[in-house]
């Protein structure tokens, strides 16, 4: 089965059949903080976590005073991309965790958001523990209005690893996210980080297994997120004294394609690789060079021949 001559479940292909047309993502900055950060569960974050919260793409809120600006000039950025067309755009609150406040600030924030008129998704990275009841509802009520994304950071079930990378909660904090989230009819997408210390291919595919059989179809969206290794991370710390190998890029992209195809159909791929800031960025190298990786998954996916979901020769 191909999805745009493309042999997996790409978000592209299915914001076309929904939209009719290519959907861009405006990456904002909802100006909060995160329980690994502020104290509660620590102060210094993740292990691979940069200073600005994985959000080094978003819009600054410092400099602006409102999502309507910041939309203004998130939209000025991506329209050097748009070949003059009529834009729609999915709204991103991607820095920090982003429900991660009282429910009257994320009922502003996010009522602004998906009120503008060329906004068709509101999408909302967060951590499955700072989704409570109250919050979950006004999700619900929201998604009444448009789509509603949640992207939750799960990056492994291994207890073992989460505990070393200080990701700060249960396997079973997650699950319950997840069951919350789609009993309020909010569609889910789980990052999952490849790579991470310590963890085997087994243990990689032993992950991806779990989010394919939840529910009756498996999570909704996945991302698959290359570990980066940060300038400033406590995991750059690591990689210096050599405790932490990276992958080459074929040995990578192999991987990406051992994952896919044990997805079902039905689950939507929103990301490959990811690319983290240059300035930042200490290693691997490669994948700083975006077009390099996606040429080099496709002419893999090719030659192995292997569809998500199934394998035939393509």
């Amino acid at each position: 089965m191909f999805w745009n001559d493309k042999p997996y479940h790409a978000l592209d292909y299915e914001l076309k059949m929904q939209y009719g047309q290519k959907v861009y993502k405006l990456a904002l900055d909802g100006g909060m903080t995160c329980p690994n950060r502020d104290g509660l569960l620590g102060t210094g974050g993740c292990i691979f976590c940069s200073g600005g919260g994985s959000g080094e793409f978003a819009e600054a809120k410092g400099l602006h005073t409102s999502v309507a600006e910041q939309i203004h000039s998130a939209k000025k950025r991506v329209s050097l991309k748009m070949n003059g067309e009529n834009g729609l755009y999915i709204a991103y609150f991607q820095s920090y965790t982003n429900t991660y406040g009282s429910v009257s600030y994320l009922r502003e924030l996010f009522t602004q958001a998906i009120s503008h008129p060329d906004v068709v998704v509101l999408s909302i990275a967060t951590r499955p523990d700072c989704l409570p009841p109250d919050v979950i509802l006004l999700l619900k009520e929201l998604n009444r209005i448009k789509p509603v994304w949640v992207e939750l950071g799960l990056q492994t079930i291994h207890e073992s690893t989460a505990e070393f990378i200080r990701r700060g909660y249960p396997l079973s904090d997650f699950y319950h996210a997840w069951k919350n989230l789609k009993e309020a009819g909010i569609t889910v997408i789980a990052h999952v980080i490849l790579g991470l210390p310590g963890e085997s291919n087994d243990m990689i595919f032993e992950t991806i297994r779990y989010l394919g059989n939840l529910g009756e179809h498996g999570i909704d969206g996945i991302k698959l997120q290359l570990l980066h290794i940060l300038e400033g991370t406590d995991l750059a710390d690591l990689y210096r004294k050599g405790t932490v190998p990276v992958y080459s890029l074929l040995e990578y992209t192999d991987l990406v394609i051992d994952c896919l195809s044990l997805l079902p159909p039905s689950v939507v791929i929103h990301r490959l690789s990811g690319d983290g800031p240059k300035e930042l960025l200490l290693a691997p190298l490669w994948s700083g060079n975006k077009r390099l990786v996606l040429n080099t998954l496709t002419k893999r996916l090719k030659e192995r021949g292997i569809c998500q979901g199934d394998r035939y020769l393509v």
